[in-house]
């Protein structure tokens, strides 16, 4: 696990620290896991910034899931303002939810314009692959060799970066991520559609029917891979050629967060079947959804019927329209461009004087570094990326890790970054990376 705490460690603790994670791991159970090798005790948020038990500050880097600040005034107010009037579910006629279905859509490009609203990520996911299913009659997936979709039992199954206790399904096919780093200088787009025609292939050959080719448009687990535009348009044209869909989730990468555009899929110049969308959609609270093309629903609507009891409810989605009015309003899309252009910058001076970085690489507020042993052979420093995170928690400074070799900085900050904080992020980075 990367960026784990070690149970082994627990002696190693303040003893009141220590009492705490004894209580919460007879409680909890085994499966829960916590950050860093000294866990953070958070008691209070606020803006970009999270406070411990002794009121220290760290600098939120890391957190996509409250993307405009901490407990932001517009989302508590609205929130509070819904609660004390009514909370139900989407069997009643209600305005707030049409009104907040139409704006969300407004965002997409005019052929995904209709909504299904889930409770979370994961849910949005499986909901994706029944509609995909009931319109293709196919069961075949197709995902990326460490991809995280979620933890519901049929998303769960399509999620490698659960590692081997949870199996793949046997309708499930995992491809080599298109990593622009240890590949660089060869056609990606070309390899990676090689790789998901291989996986059809395979599929067809053991009488399974592909229905979908699912990717995290930033390709988050897999080590943050977005360019060059366009290279996912190969892959695509060949699931579809089989009548299978493609299924865009963009739970990490959507809502502004790569600065480009407001959804990740744009940067390639192609529409998907399904969007998938979670987290940020709410700022904390739990909202999420898929936004699909009216066709692909159809064929589901005409044979199931949907109901979510909390998905869709009135306080959600008023905490939904803040949420995204603040994009809007604030423009911080634009934010995100803008002060994700100085925190790559700042990375790439830090890699002129610093031989550990071997690559640099994103879109807007979504930044993958590259930690290596020899540039020339891109050898990954092994063990090096977990003690810059915990060098940079250290420091005020919380990101935290990735990819297939775990040499990958994963650094997601709060759109609503400043200057300030962008400096204060590179001056923890470059504390760590020179103590090594």
């Amino acid at each position: 696990m990367l960026n784990s705490f070690d149970a082994a460690r627990l002696g190693h603790l303040p003893l009141q620290q220590a009492d705490m994670i004894k209580r919460r791991n007879k409680v909890l159970g085994p499966a829960y896991r916590l950050f860093y090798e000294e866990p953070l005790h958070i008691v209070r948020g606020e803006g970009v910034y999270l406070f411990d038990q002794d009121g220290r500050p760290y600098l939120d880097a890391y957190n996509n899931v409250a993307s405009i600040g901490h407990c932001r005034p517009e989302v508590v107010e609205a929130i509070t303002r819904q609660a004390s009037m009514l909370n139900t579910h989407t069997r009643y006629l209600h305005d707030l939810v049409i009104d907040y279905a139409e704006r969300l859509v407004g965002t997409f490009p005019a052929e995904l314009s209709q909504v299904m609203f889930t409770c979370t990520g994961s849910e949005a996911n499986d909901l994706a692959l029944r509609t995909a299913k009931h319109f293709t009659g196919g069961t075949g997936v197709i995902v990326t060799q460490l991809a995280y979709h979620g933890v519901t039992a049929s998303v769960a199954e399509i999620s490698p970066s659960l590692g081997g206790g949870v199996p793949l399904g046997q309708h499930v096919r995992a491809v080599e991520a298109p990593d622009t780093y240890l590949f660089s200088g060869e056609d990606i787009g070309a390899r990676f559609a090689k790789a998901v025609g291989e996986a059809i292939a395979d599929l067809k050959r053991h009488g399974i029917k592909p229905a979908a080719l699912i990717v995290d448009s930033i390709f988050s687990s897999d080590g943050v891979f977005c360019d060059p535009e366009g290279f996912l348009k190969e892959a695509v044209d060949l699931i579809r050629a089989e009548g299978g869909l493609y299924i865009a989730d963009e739970v990490q990468s959507g809502f502004a967060r790569t600065g480009s555009a407001m959804w990740g899929f744009q940067r390639h110049g192609l529409i998907p079947d399904i969007v998938t969308i979670g987290k940020p959609m709410g700022n904390g609270h739990p909202i999420a959804g898929l936004v699909a093309r009216p066709e692909v629903l159809q064929a589901f609507g005409d044979q199931a019927r949907y109901f979510n009891t909390f998905g869709g409810n009135p306080v959600s989605c008023a905490a939904a329209m803040a949420t995204l009015q603040v994009i809007q309003n604030d423009r911080l899309q634009d934010n995100a461009a803008r002060i994700g252009a100085l925190i790559h910058a700042g990375f790439r001076e830090l890699a002129e004087k610093i031989e550990l970085i071997g690559d640099v690489r994103g879109d807007g507020l979504f930044i993958g570094v590259e930690l290596v042993v020899d540039r020339k052979t891109k050898a990954p420093a092994k063990g090096v990326a977990d003690q810059i995170v915990n060098g940079m928690r250290q420091r005020g400074v919380l990101i935290s890790a990735t990819g297939p070799r775990g040499n990958v900085l994963k650094i997601r900050p709060m759109l609503t970054f400043n200057e300030a904080h962008a400096q204060q992020l590179l001056m923890a980075a470059s504390g760590a990376l020179e103590n090594l």
